[in-house]
């Protein structure tokens, strides 16, 4: 029975979205939106730390970037070179792509990637 009377009491963002939706905004409707609205623009800011994963990729990204050096190499290389899985070093090498500081090209239908010099 104690459950139930929170459950009644307890305004749900599902129970404020509806009751905006059928046009009954109330106070206590508005404030829940209004809580909604800044959690979900907290969560979409690009102001959040960095994740453990995050932070640990950042430190194989400069391992790749010094494997990277010289001539062009297959992502397999660099992988077992880094000491990573092929999987994530196609990652972090998209990522470091994407940011300027490697450079992916295609020589027989084989992919290499080198480091951009600069």
């Amino acid at each position: 029975m104690k459950g139930m009377v929170n459950t009644m009491t307890k305004l749900t963002y599902a129970m404020a979205i509806d009751s905006a939706i059928n046009g009954n905004i109330t106070d206590e409707v508005r404030e829940k939106l209004e809580a909604l609205k800044t959690q979900l623009a907290k969560r979409n800011s690009g102001e959040r730390k960095p994740t453990k994963t995050q932070r640990a990729n950042e430190g194989i990204k400069g391992n790749i970037l010094e494997a990277l050096s010289g001539e062009g190499k297959q992502c397999k290389d660099i992988a077992e070179a880094v000491g990573i899985s092929g999987q994530k070093c196609s990652a972090l090498l998209k990522q470091l792509v994407d940011a300027g500081l490697a450079e992916k090209y295609s020589e027989k239908r084989v992919t290499y990637f080198k480091a951009v010099e600069g």
